[in-house]
């Protein structure tokens, strides 16, 4: 027990205190709990020259002292050197002192005389926090570093974002506990692409295994993921094992969760948090070893706010969380998924290597892409597939773009009444102005591309000219 305790509190402790008696006390409590590393200081006036040589993991501090009074040290410690968790210890048994002691930023608050088992809990909750502080500094540190690892666990992901970059890394801290993860994102983001980089990292020897449980009603549910027994329903005609037996040893991903029934979330609830399962027309449970995954592209945390999702199954799924930015939050991804998808089609459909405009790219920059990354791959599949040159019609984006817009018409609408009214609160412009704001902003987002900025405006390039022509009129 004796080697587990100095693990336990491994760290270094300052006893700041005028009596000579107090700092021997405290120094043989610490040391008997394993705390070697103790330095006591009797003049206050010495802390902030000791400070100043070296750190210290906590502090304990009086408050009446000669000199210095402990409160005015608290004050300096805090300010100085945040870092440093400060227990204050003293025979001031106020409500008032010890709430300014708190708000001055002291980690605890103990009155003398110290129970030991009082004192060691709270250097012990001290160390414990500067450990967790340690550890998270370490992982935004990881997270911005460029080095990915696992390089090849994520190579079905293209892209060149910082943002999926810290995902990576954030990917290779959490791969390898067995704590189930929950991967949010809009549609199309490609929440089972993390999953199965997840799965590679985390070296796990079974399958992945996938299922897309929206539209399960419970009993699909359990015979899916558990399986059934001989006899359990009409048509059972022997045994079955479930997806979840497929996944032993390995992960279980469950994608749309936002869409399962209550009954359905306890039974997965049970899963995580006792390991076992019963598959259809069974009492007999059976043990489960799966790693479990799970996405959804609905809002979680409405969901339980609303109660349609069970807080205790949100709270265990989200024992890490990864959430994926939409395309439109990651455009510098754009030019290498053209580049990639563009020389996917063609070799999928058996054509070569096709080329496409320089105007692509500025077109679908501005494209909101409410479809994400599966969007462009389908509309770069489609027009390689239309293509009956060597170069890919601009023509054919224009067309997928339109209808893709058509479907958030009523929304633009409500964001243009929303620009003017934030805009323009006071006077509204002319009509003319109002052209030449819409004319200027396109041409801006074309990067001073006439045609692109024409088809933004839902005219023709003629007219467009027309237009800048008339706006520039004297």
């Amino acid at each position: 027990m004796k080697a587990i305790k100095e693990k336990q509190f491994c760290g270094s402790v300052a006893i700041v205190d005028d009596e000579p008696d107090a700092l021997y006390t405290y120094s043989v409590i610490l040391k008997s709990n394993g705390i070697k590393d103790i330095t006591c200081i009797q003049d206050a006036r010495e802390v902030p020259v000791i400070l100043k040589e070296r750190s210290f993991s906590v502090i304990l501090l009086d408050l009446s002292m000669p000199y210095i009074s402990g409160f005015e040290l608290l004050k300096y410690i805090v300010v100085e050197y945040p870092e440093i968790p400060v227990i204050v210890i003293t025979a001031i048994n106020e409500i008032n002192s010890a709430v300014e002691c708190i708000k001055a930023g002291a980690f605890d608050y103990l009155v003398k005389p110290v129970e030991k088992n009082r004192l060691i809990t709270s250097i012990h909750k001290a160390l414990e926090i500067n450990r967790l502080k340690d550890e998270i500094t370490g992982l935004k540190e990881s997270l911005l570093l460029d080095d990915i690892e696992h390089k090849d666990a994520f190579s079905e992901i293209v892209t060149v974002n910082q943002k999926m970059k810290g995902i990576f890394k954030y990917v290779e801290v959490i791969a390898r506990t067995d704590q189930p993860v929950l991967i949010t994102g809009e549609t199309g983001t490609g929440k089972e692409l993390i999953a199965r980089s997840v799965h590679r990292v985390s070296g796990k020897k079974g399958e992945f295994v996938a299922v897309n449980i929206a539209g399960l009603d419970d009993t699909m549910f359990s015979d899916t993921l558990f399986g059934h027994r001989k006899g359990a329903f009409t048509g059972a005609m022997s045994n079955r094992e479930g997806l979840i037996a497929r996944a032993r040893g390995g992960t279980l991903f469950l994608d749309e969760i936002g869409d399962m029934s209550e009954a359905s979330q306890i039974k997965l609830l049970r899963v995580i948090q006792e390991n076992v399962y019963y598959p259809l027309g069974s009492d007999m449970a059976k043990n489960s070893d799966a790693r479990i995954i799970v996405a959804t592209n609905q809002d979680i945390n409405e969901m339980v706010s609303s109660g349609k999702f069970r807080k205790d199954l949100f709270y265990r799924l989200k024992a890490h969380h990864v959430h994926l930015p939409p395309l439109r939050e990651r455009k510098d991804d754009i030019p290498v998924l053209v580049d990639h998808f563009v020389k996917e089609a063609s070799i999928s459909l058996g054509k070569k290597l096709l080329k496409y405009p320089e105007e692509l790219i500025v077109l679908l920059m501005n494209h909101l892409f409410p479809g994400n990354i599966r969007e462009l791959k389908m509309m770069i599949y489609d027009a390689v597939t239309r293509c009956k040159s060597s170069i890919l019609s601009l023509e054919s984006f224009k067309d997928m773009i339109d209808v893709s817009n058509s479907i958030d018409k009523e929304l633009k609408s409500e964001i243009v009444r929303f620009y003017i009214q934030m805009r323009f609160p006071d006077k509204l412009p002319t009509l003319k102005e109002m052209e030449q704001i819409l004319i200027d902003e396109a041409l801006r987002r074309a990067q001073g591309n006439q045609g692109l900025a024409s088809s933004m405006l839902g005219i023709t390039r003629q007219a467009l000219n027309r237009r800048i022509r008339k706006t520039n009129a004297p």
